[in-house]
């Protein structure tokens, strides 16, 4: 399996991408196998859109986001291969945002063009992104569960959080053990200074504790009970990044539809 490339060092210092060119490949293959595509409400003019597939008959609504952060590029990357694959199980109805900031991937950073973490805007919204986003969000139907797509610079390997108040039925495991045959898992005790277990961390959602949201909170609180936030190393070859956040997704959509069956 392959190992860590030792470039970040205080920061994201891998491949980066045209953002630019990767929304066009992007908004192409989703036209190309009949997604709805709009622009999200009141994006002036940043190139935010919201991609919708319905199913006929959905036994799962699920929602999926990328790029919140401009210096997590592989999310982007793994839509399009989602994408130009055309893999989605029929029954699933499907929301999915390409790409949340970016102005963000024009200068290789975390934040937006202005200096925000979009990724703490969603409790007292400032952000033009994010306001879009939500105002896009709060239309759509309730999802069965939602994924956002993520990379960390620091990491030793593929982790996710699981964000499930309600304790619902969840297929973290699952995805764990199918995405360790593609990309190393990190099984550190605390990642990210929380407490991990085989690569997975369930934080507890308290609201009212956290000044500042996240987009997976925003989707807990608003459209669903459970969320899963994927978090791809970094610092590891784009290939392996990529195939860890496509394998991730296909199990999740797979594996509770599975779940659904017994």
């Amino acid at each position: 399996m392959t190992a860590p490339l030792g470039r970040n060092n205080g920061g994201y210092n891998g491949d980066t991408i045209d953002i630019n060119d990767v929304l066009q490949r992007t908004l192409a293959a989703a036209k190309a196998h009949d997604w709805s595509v709009e622009r999200l409400p009141n994006a002036d003019e940043l190139p935010l859109y919201g991609f919708q597939r319905l199913a006929k008959e959905p036994r799962l609504t699920v929602y999926i986001s990328t790029g919140i952060h401009g210096d997590e590029p592989g999310g982007p990357l793994a839509l399009i291969e989602l994408l130009e694959a055309n893999t989605w199980p029929a029954d699933a109805s499907l929301f999915l945002c390409p790409c949340l900031n970016p102005t963000g991937f024009l200068n290789n950073t975390r934040d937006n063009k202005t200096g925000t973490d979009l990724n703490r805007d969603y409790r007292h919204i400032k952000s033009g992104e994010v306001l879009a986003h939500t105002a896009w969000i709060d239309k759509l139907p309730p999802f069965d569960f939602g994924i956002c797509l993520h990379e960390d610079w620091e990491a030793s390997g593929f982790y996710l959080y699981e964000l499930n108040p309600d304790n619902l039925p969840s297929v973290s495991g699952d995805v764990i053990d199918a995405v360790a045959e593609v990309c190393p898992i990190d099984r550190s005790e605390r990642i990210d200074d929380r407490p991990a277990r085989g690569g997975i961390l369930k934080p507890v959602v308290s609201p009212e504790a956290r000044p500042l949201w996240p987009e997976a909170f925003y989707i807990v609180l608003k459209k669903t009970r459970l969320s899963y936030t994927l978090e791809a190393p970094s610092d590891f070859p784009m290939t392996t990044r990529i195939n860890a956040l496509c394998t991730a997704v296909k199990t999740m959509l797979d594996s509770h539809l599975a779940k659904l069956m017994k």
